[in-house]
C-alpha cells in the first residue's frame, strides 16, 4: 500500500505546474470579464476601479456590475466543475453530469412553479426554491438509482435522464398555460450570470463550501472506487458511503449553482473532460483541477457572449448549450469506439 502511493505521488507532483498554468489562464480571465463587455474598460481604469480610485461611469460599472457577475460566475463556474467530477466519478460513466441526474430540470420545475402560484419576479426570490427542486430531483434520482441497497451507477443516470425528460415536459406544461410566467421565467431558464448581485450569492455560500469540501475529501477514494465495487470492498473501502457521501457533494454543488445563475448546461460535464486531458485519470489531481477549470469556461463563455453580439449579449447558458452539444456527441463517439 505504501509503494502505491509513493509511486502516484510522482506524477501528481510532476502536474501540479499545469494546475498553476490554470490559475493563471483563470486570472485572465477575471480580467477580460471585467474589462470587456458591450463597452470595453482599458486595464489601468478596471485597477483604479478595483482600488477605490475612480468615480466615473466606468468605475460605476466595474465596481457595481462586472465585479459581481464575475464573483458569481467564478464560484458558480467552480461548483459545477466540481459536481461534474464527483457524478463521474461515483458513477464511472464519463458522461454524467447534473443535467442528466435532473437537478436542473428540477430546480427550473421549481422556479417557474412559485412564479406562476406565487408571482415572483426577482432572481433572488428564485433562489431557495430552485435549490429545494434541484435536492428534490437529486433525491429521487437516488431512489431510482438504488438495487439492493446499493446504489447502481447505470440506473442512477437512467433514471435521472429519464426524471429530466418528464420534469421538462411538465415545466413546458407550466409555461404554456401562463404567458406572464413564461416572460418572467425566460431569462432565468436560459442560464445567466448577468445581474446577479453577490446578494443571490451570499445565501449559497454554506452549502457551496459544505459540498466542495466533501468532493475534495473523497477525491482519493473515487480513485480506487475506480477499480470496480467489487474490488475496492476487497481493498476495504466502504462503496456505498462514499457514493452517498459524492451524491450529496453533487447536489449541494449543482443545487446551489443552479439556485443563483439558472440551467447552464455542460460546465459539469465538459470541465473533467479538459482535466483529465491534462492531469490523467487520478482524482487527486482531477478534483481540484476542476475547480479551475469550471469557472475558467463559464468566463470564458460569458465574455464571448458580450462580444459577439454587441451592443447586446447572448446569454452564457445559451452559449455553453450551443457549445456543448458537439463536445457530448464527440464525447459519445469516443466512448462507443474505445
Amino acid at each position: 500500500m505504501t509503494l502505491t502511493d509513493t509511486t502516484r505521488a510522482a506524477p501528481v507532483r510532476r502536474r501540479i505546474p499545469v494546475l498553476f498554468i490554470g490559475v493563471a489562464a483563470l486570472l485572465l480571465c477575471v480580467v477580460l470579464s471585467l474589462a470587456l463587455g458591450a463597452r470595453s474598460v482599458p486595464l489601468a481604469t478596471v485597477v483604479d476601479a478595483l482600488l477605490g480610485g475612480g468615480a466615473g461611469r466606468d468605475a460605476m460599472v466595474i465596481t457595481g456590475m462586472r465585479l459581481p457577475r464575475t464573483i458569481v460566475g467564478l464560484a458558480v463556474g467552480a461548483a459545477l466543475g466540481l459536481a461534474g467530477a464527483v457524478v463521474q466519478g461515483i458513477t464511472r460513466n464519463p458522461l454524467a453530469a447534473p443535467t442528466t441526474l435532473g437537478i436542473n430540470a428540477g430546480a427550473a420545475l421549481a422556479v417557474v412553479v412559485a412564479i406562476f402560484a406565487l408571482g415572483l419576479n426577482q432572481p433572488v426570490q428564485y433562489v431557495w426554491f430552485a435549490f429545494a427542486g434541484a435536492a428534490g430531483a437529486a433525491a429521487f434520482t437516488l431512489t431510482l438509482g438504488r438495487r439492493a441497497g446499493d446504489l447502481d451507477p447505470v440506473r442512477l443516470v437512467l433514471g435521472g435522464t429519464v426524471l429530466q425528460l418528464v420534469l421538462v415536459s411538465w415545466t413546458s406544461a407550466v409555461l404554456v398555460f401562463s404567458e406572464r410566467t413564461l416572460d418572467e421565467a425566460r431569462f432565468w431558464l436560459a442560464g445567466s450570470i448577468a445581474q446577479r448581485d453577490v446578494d443571490v450569492l451570499v445565501p449559497m455560500l454554506p452549502s457551496l463550501v459544505i459540498g466542495a469540501l466533501v468532493g475534495l475529501v473523497i477525491a482519493p477514494a473515487l480513485n480506487t472506487l475506480a477499480l470496480g465495487d467489487e474490488a475496492a470492498q476487497a481493498l476495504g473501502m466502504p462503496v456505498a458511503r462514499i457514493r452517498l457521501a459524492g451524491m450529496v457533494a453533487v447536489v449541494l454543488l449543482a443545487g446551489s449553482a443552479v439556485a443563483v445563475a439558472g440551467p447552464i448546461a455542460f460546465i459539469g460535464l465538459a470541465a473533467p473532460h479538459l482535466v483529465r486531458l491534462v492531469v490523467g485519470n487520478d482524482h487527486r489531481v482531477l478534483v481540484p483541477g476542476c475547480l479551475i477549470a469550471g469557472p475558467l469556461l463559464l468566463l470564458a463563455a460569458d465574455i464571448l457572449g458580450r462580444v459577439i453580439a454587441r451592443p447586446s449579449e447572448v446569454e452564457v447558458g445559451i452559449l455553453t448549450a450551443f457549445l456543448g452539444a458537439p463536445l457530448l456527441a464527440v464525447l459519445a463517439r469516443h466512448r462507443v469506439e474505445r
